[in-house]
């Protein structure tokens, strides 16, 4: 049975593979996953992943958001589902076909298909020449590129925690969702990169499987101590 801490993804979004390391060693048993990003990957490559899964029993997100041609997603899959990771992501972009190559190369590998990013509002959409009308209803294009995840074959998708309770509606319980942008109250600030937030226990109660927080754990004077409050955050809302 899935426990809170599991729907904690801890993202490792810090400058060297030393200090990632020193927050695996701390968080192993208090969250139920790490996220790898490109950064980490990029400067550690997989033997940061090697090291999470001799840490404890907490899994692997590998955030990569591959975007490439089929072809070339596929083979970068196939080496992805080779380190044993739990999930990966892929952008949903312009066409089906490089997700269903996603999937196809990632064996048993949830692929998830990010959908918008949560750091993007309507006017960025807008500017990047979307239509007025999904410009301005966000959750629309969240839910169409869900939709073109769901029918590649998909395990879910990436999106804030204000569309999961939608997506749950339009592709069931078994469609998993990833929500970064979470934000305890006690760590909401003015200062935030992040346009479309939510709480863990409205984001839990919305639908969301699995959230992504990072700053108000690796901020806190104890790391440890606040992941076990969003965890008892999370556990209020089940």
């Amino acid at each position: 049975m899935k426990s809170p801490k599991d729907y904690i993804i801890f993202p490792l979004d810090v400058a060297s593979g030393e200090e990632a390391k020193r927050y695996v060693t701390m968080l192993a048993g208090v969250v139920g996953m790490f996220k790898v990003g490109l950064e980490l990957f990029i400067r550690s490559g997989p033997e940061i992943v090697t090291f999470i899964h001799s840490a404890g029993p907490a899994g692997v997100f590998l955030d990569l958001k591959l975007h490439d041609i089929p072809a070339t997603v596929s083979r970068a899959m196939a080496g992805v589902a080779a380190l044993g990771v739990r999930l990966a992501t892929v952008h949903c972009g312009e066409n089906r076909r490089m997700l269903e190559a996603a999937v196809a190369g990632g064996g048993r590998v949830g692929v998830l298909g990010v959908t918008v990013l949560t750091s993007v509002s309507a006017q960025d959409i807008a500017a990047a020449g979307f239509g007025a009308e999904l410009a301005a209803d966000l959750p629309r294009l969240v839910l169409r590129r869900a939709r073109m995840a769901q029918q590649a074959g998909c395990a879910g998708v990436v999106c804030s925690g204000l569309e999961a309770g939608a997506i749950k509606a339009e592709f069931g319980a078994g469609f998993v969702t990833v929500t970064p942008g979470i934000r305890p109250l006690w760590a909401v600030s003015g200062a935030d990169d992040q346009q479309r937030v939510s709480t863990p226990a409205a984001a839990v109660k919305g639908g969301s499987d699995y959230l992504v927080i990072g700053r108000p754990i690796r901020d806190a004077k104890d790391p440890r101590a606040a992941a076990r409050l969003i965890a008892a955050e999370i556990e209020s809302a089940l």
